[in-house]
């Protein structure tokens, strides 16, 4: 059976992020979510039904993996369910978690309140807009990246970040691995094993739940500025039992 790496991109940019790495796994898709500024809430089934039509048009023998950047973590229970293909593991790159159980809110509490403060007429500035911008530019490869997925961003409402997205029973009882971008301590970009003490709270979830966990130094968009490492290293942690 052949297999295809499916590439959600966070909601809060666009697909791009995840072209660079597409290039450089086996049959890799990368579905919009650029449509989801101009739906109304519940946002997650739309989610769900853009993934699985995206997986749907592989041919009817494909297995997939399901890989997650961000945001997009949160979502990972409603389309393992909505996809209608043998799913072989889930990896969430730098990703939020969902809830082990119940719902997950559309976001943390504290970037809740972050998104509350910035709206305006129930809307977002685009994510890059958000914050200090020297820092926003330190992610990307060169300004030439930067602008062209700066431009891509959504303005996505309010309503977006104030979702609760349910988390179906058995949706991990597929191998799920956790890939972590940290800053660069060791002057290595070899993916490890498993990431160094200090671990953010996501890690020692992943960990928790008898995840294998690995890291590459990096920021949060390091899968543009090196794409082979990020490709190679969900390529492995897909196939970890």
């Amino acid at each position: 059976m052949d297999t295809a790496y499916v590439l959600m991109h966070s909601p809060l940019v666009g697909p791009s992020t995840w072209g660079p790495v597409a290039r450089r796994l086996p049959n890799a898709v990368v579905p919009s979510f650029l449509h989801l500024a101009d739906a109304e809430p519940p946002f997650w089934p739309l989610v769900a039904a853009t993934v699985a039509e995206a997986a749907g048009r592989l041919p009817r023998d494909t297995a997939v993996v399901l890989v997650a950047h961000s945001n997009a973590g949160r979502f990972m229970p409603v389309v393992v369910e909505a996809v209608d293909r043998t799913v072989e593991a889930c990896v969430f790159v730098d990703a939020s978690l969902p809830a082990r159980r119940g719902m997950t809110p559309g976001v943390s509490p504290a970037l809740l309140e972050t998104a509350r403060r910035k709206a305006d007429g129930g809307r977002l500035p685009p994510w890059s807009q958000w914050w200090d911008q020297e820092e926003i530019a330190r992610m990307f490869p060169d300004p030439q990246t930067m602008r062209a997925i700066c431009e891509e961003q959504p303005r996505l409402p309010l309503s977006f970040f104030e979702q609760p997205i349910p988390v179906p029973d058995g949706w991990d009882e597929r191998p799920c691995a956790f890939l972590t971008f940290r800053e660069d301590r060791t002057g290595s970009n070899d993916a490890a094993e498993d990431a160094t003490e200090g671990d953010d709270p996501k890690v020692r979830d992943a960990r928790e739940r008898g995840w294998p966990v690995a890291s590459l130094p990096g920021r949060h968009l390091h899968q543009l500025v090196d794409p082979d490492a990020v490709a190679e290293a969900i390529r492995k942690l897909s196939h970890s039992r």
